[in-house]
């Protein structure tokens, strides 16, 4: 009778290795498929499109809502509140009484300046001959 030791032959070791590295391929494969979230979101936007139209629209609409939230003042009436307007309505008063003003003495600054600057009219001088 042989004795038997736990030695294999080469060619049966090369045979196992070589399924255990299949097998381990094919799991590392599963696993990259399972990991690989832009390729599962891709497949899903093109197997249902509208809940992700609709969700992209929604939040969409969310983030404007939330950046255009004005912050709301609130102003104490006995602070006197209302002189920041008072100011703003005297600035407006001066402006409109400037500009009509401007446009009623517009002539006359006109006709002042090209009396003063009449003689230089940008012509050159006439030359005398003798």
């Amino acid at each position: 009778m042989a004795k038997k030791s736990g030695k294999k032959p080469a060619a049966e070791l090369r045979d196992e290795i070589a399924r255990s590295r299949e097998q381990v391929a094919r799991r590392v494969n599963r696993v990259r498929g399972e990991v690989d979230l832009p390729r599962k979101i891709r497949r899903s936007v093109r197997r249902e499109p509208v809940p992700w139209i609709v969700g992209a629209i929604a939040v969409g609409l969310l983030l404007t809502a939330v950046a255009t939230r004005r912050k709301k003042v609130y102003v104490n009436e006995k602070s006197g509140g209302s002189k920041g307007g008072s100011k703003l309505l005297e600035a407006g008063f001066v402006l409109g009484v400037l500009r009509i003003a401007a446009t009623l003495f517009k002539p006359m600054i006109m006709n002042f300046v090209q009396k003063k600057l009449g003689s230089h009219t940008g012509r050159p001088p006439s030359i005398k001959r003798f």
